[in-house]
């Protein structure tokens, strides 16, 4: 049987079996595609993350993205600007562009379950609407909200390591001068790639999930142990 071809937006054909390498930050994407991406400035941010979006609209692939709802508009024109059709590509199912608030706080709390359940089925759904691929890409100060659950953040990040492996890139965007010393080391070493200084490299300082687990419910011991 031939390999089932799709089309991108600009009508090329593409086939659903091969495997183009994924450019990104300055490298190749390789086995681990749990990438975080530090970031000192917004300017820096879109610099690195348009090529690596406008290259999945061009092949074809579906993009899922997650953003501040307050900062929506804006990232809307910021993809606009790489040529990206973007209503076009929301209307056949290319781009799902979604808010905090209808993910990771939906209903006004954070649920790791839910979005654990969350990140297979959006995958699995582009799969059967035809996208060989889904780049997902997710800004991460919703974790600074006043919200329930919130401080399951780095726990959440370390069992999507559990999931299945898969071929489909999911960058979590984190924005330095927001968050805390602590909780960007314990988000380092949830990831087992990371851009730094608009570099993606492997990270030396990744510990299997596993481990990384243990070691919070040896903190949450500690914690209650010294409570009076």
């Amino acid at each position: 049987m031939a390999p089932t071809k799709y089309s991108n937006h600009t009508g090329e054909r593409l086939s659903a079996e091969s495997h183009e390498p994924i450019r990104f930050a300055g490298t190749t994407l390789g086995e681990y595609r749990h990438v975080c991406a530090f970031f000192h400035a917004t300017e820096e941010e879109y610099r690195v993350l348009l090529p690596f979006i406008k290259e999945g609209f061009e092949r074809g692939e579906r993009a899922f993205h997650i953003v501040d709802p307050k900062q929506r508009d804006d990232y809307v024109r910021r993809i606009e600007s790489a040529g990206i059709d973007v209503t076009n590509a929301e209307a056949n199912g290319q781009f799902d562009l979604r808010n905090w608030d209808e993910t990771y706080i939906q209903d006004g709390h954070f649920d790791q379950d839910r979005m654990l359940a969350l990140v297979p089925a959006v995958l699995e759904d582009a799969k059967q609407r035809g996208f060989r691929l889904t780049r997902l890409v997710t800004h991460m100060e919703w974790a600074l909200e006043d919200r329930p659950g919130v401080n399951d953040l780095v726990e959440f990040e370390a069992k999507l390591n559990l999931l299945p492996r898969c071929r489909d890139p999911v960058i979590c965007v984190y924005d330095l001068a927001k968050f805390g010393a602590d909780v960007i080391i314990d988000v380092m070493r949830t990831h087992p790639m990371t851009i730094i200084g608009g570099i993606l490299q492997e990270n030396p300082f990744f510990v299997s999930p596993e481990q990384f687990l243990r070691e919070l419910r040896d903190r949450e011991a500690r914690s209650k142990g010294a409570e009076p």
